[in-house]
């Protein structure tokens, strides 16, 4: 990250860690860096903690575990000479293993695969939206059914705010503008998984019913990326597609019912196929682990299934130390809580 020569470095941590983060700065002898603490481990506290901080018109949230390349910042700076566009995202992939055993090697591949699918995060944001009042508002008490404060899900409230307050988002899709991440290469990606579709359910349920902005700004995405959401269970739609294919084609001859299941076969292959192609070009000797990914699509319904029951559920299971403070992500507020809740935010935002 200090290859890129950013203005500064904003490191918000929590008070128990603040000193451990002074010295890392100190050892990296870079006087970019600004260290600041909250008392509690929650991102969007953290956020709202620096953001007064900030001294440039444009900021780039950046979690722990990411690589960013020597070329990102110019990459990200670019889009935003535009006055439209409020927001700027990269292209993510895995950082792979370097010697994985063949259990590791299977996680980085489903994990991979998930980059490959989602491989855009919106990452940079005009600081002037950042300290706009209404925003900080409604970044720091988001409600989730009239019953919850979310103080989780922080990256799509930011994405949600863009997008109804008619500002674009440019996403660049370069080499050089390619942060590299890491997710977990064991059982724990599992953990993960269900975090992410707990998250994708929350968020899109409230894009599409409740925002709703997105129905007239981005009527193909709707179709294609929200409504999946409720819609999309591998799993039930290609049994469905073969009893309905067996069922209307009873009375063909064997031989043309044969060639016919063999093309809704290979149109079914091709479906869960051609959107990871970009990664089989890159590391072409995964294509042996295709049935992977096929038997993995089918049994993450499964989990997405159990995420869509369970969405007042925060916690991340696949960090040690992650859940401590898992509590404060949602919080059931009765409307006399509330007040209490939001009198001790704004206490905490002039501290």
């Amino acid at each position: 990250m200090l290859a890129t020569e950013p203005y500064q470095i904003i490191l918000v941590t929590t008070k128990a860690q603040e000193e451990r983060a002074k010295i890392m700065a100190k050892e990296l002898n870079s006087s970019r860096f600004r260290i600041f603490s909250v008392s509690q481990p929650n991102k969007r506290r953290q956020m709202v903690r620096a953001i007064p901080e900030i001294r440039t018109e444009i900021t780039i949230f950046a979690d722990d575990d990411v690589t960013w390349p020597s070329t990102l910042l110019p990459w990200m700076l670019a889009p935003l000479e535009d006055a439209r566009y409020g927001g700027v995202g990269t292209n993510q992939r895995l950082r792979r293993a370097t010697s994985p055993n063949w259990q590791q090697r299977i996680w980085c591949y489903l994990g991979a695969l998930y980059l490959e699918r989602r491989n855009f995060d919106c990452a940079s944001c005009m600081t002037s939206i950042l300290l706009d009042k209404d925003f900080t508002e409604q970044f720091t008490h988001e409600e989730w059914l009239g019953q919850y404060q979310l103080n989780a899900d922080d990256d799509n409230f930011i994405t949600r705010w863009l997008v109804s307050h008619g500002q674009r988002i440019s996403y660049q899709h370069h080499k050089q503008a390619e942060v590299l991440t890491t997710l977990e290469d064991n059982s724990k990606f599992l953990k993960q998984c269900l975090r992410w579709s707990r998250s994708n359910w929350r968020s899109n349920i409230t894009s599409l019913f409740w925002d709703r902005h997105i129905w007239m700004h981005q009527p193909w995405s709707t179709y294609a990326v929200y409504l999946t959401t409720v819609s999309h269970w591998a799993l039930v739609w290609d049994c469905l597609l073969i009893y309905l294919y067996l069922d209307m084609t009873n009375s063909w001859n064997s031989a043309s019912r044969d060639v016919g299941l063999a093309v809704l076969a290979s149109w079914m292959f091709l479906s869960k196929f051609v959107k990871l192609l970009g990664h089989y070009i890159r590391y072409p000797v995964d294509f042996l682990m295709l049935p992977v990914s096929i038997l993995f699509g089918y049994f993450h319904g499964l989990i997405k299934g159990y995420a869509m029951l369970s969405l007042n559920v925060t916690a991340w299971g696949s960090r040690e130390g992650a859940d401590d403070d898992d509590a404060y992500r949602m919080i059931r507020v009765s409307p006399k809580q509330q007040e209490a809740v939001e009198y001790h935010d704004t206490i905490y935002y002039t501290q």
